[in-house]
């Protein structure tokens, strides 16, 4: 069969169009081509696209594009699922190693909970109304009272580029519900819009309430607009922490041929 055979995946609703990419046959610098997978209207619609590549010192490459066709940094819940894909292929059994753009990143597998173990983290900036640090990917992390009623497109536009410019930042805005649950929802740069949910993005909220004294736990439960995640973590001296995981569900949602890269 021609065309491009993909699959799709979804990490509470953060989702990804899936390819096989062993042989190295994806034109992978070819940018309109990606965004255009990734419309909604148009193409497969998603979040990113990723291609699972072979690799000499790990399980596989995992190979980030947002939704706008450029290759970024590191994405959480598409590590996440990579690594569910990783399984369904054969790849690996529970456990896995991989390389991103990041360096090695260890996973595990249990039915659907996929745990990814994400950098560790040296620095965070307290920068009084808001926090930045970066957890694969740099993030601006807010509190806000009321997230829910937030329009987290217009505002997190604001922020994106009204203090990081054109190489801009993701945006976070935060409610904290229980002394060890907050509400986030995020505005991700490249695909420009609110997601659903944002793996890296949670990860920094999670260590941004720790080190601002929010919450003393050091394991977090983030409520994010697509479904539950969590953050687990070991908290160093200063600003420093290690032995970050992030917990929650990766799932396959269809499989498919579309005409194109012949």
């Amino acid at each position: 069969m021609s065309g491009l055979q993909f699959h799709k995946y979804q990490g509470t609703g953060n989702d990804f169009i899936m390819v096989d990419d062993r042989a190295n046959s994806f034109p992978m610098e070819n940018v309109a081509l990606i965004a255009s997978l990734c419309d909604r209207r148009f193409g497969i619609g998603a979040d990113g696209l990723i291609l699972l590549q072979n690799d000499d010192l790990s399980d596989f490459k995992m190979v980030y594009y947002n939704a706008d066709g450029n290759e970024s940094t590191m994405c959480g819940n598409g590590g996440r699922c990579i690594v569910a894909f990783a399984k369904d292929l054969g790849i690996i059994d529970e456990e896995a190693v991989f390389m991103a753009i990041d360096g090695i990143h260890e996973a595990k597998i249990k039915e659907n909970e996929v745990s990814l173990k994400m950098m560790n983290v040296n620095s965070i900036k307290n920068l009084g109304k808001y926090m930045f640090l970066d957890t694969g990917s740099p993030h601006h992390v807010q509190m806000v009272s009321d997230v829910e009623g937030m329009d987290v497109k217009r505002e997190g536009a604001k922020i994106r580029y009204g203090i990081y410019g054109e190489s801009g930042c993701n945006i976070n805005f935060v409610q904290q519900i229980s002394p060890d649950e907050f509400l986030v929802r995020t505005y991700e740069r490249g695909v420009e819009d609110e997601t659903l949910s944002c793996g890296t993005g949670v990860t920094a909220v999670a260590l941004a309430m720790h080190n601002r004294q929010i919450t003393s736990a050091t394991t977090i439960r983030i409520k994010a607009c697509g479904g539950d995640l969590k953050v687990r973590f070991n908290a160093l001296e200063e600003e420093r922490y290690s032995e970050i995981w992030l917990i929650g569900a990766a799932r396959f949602v269809y499989k498919g041929n579309i005409p194109c890269c012949d």
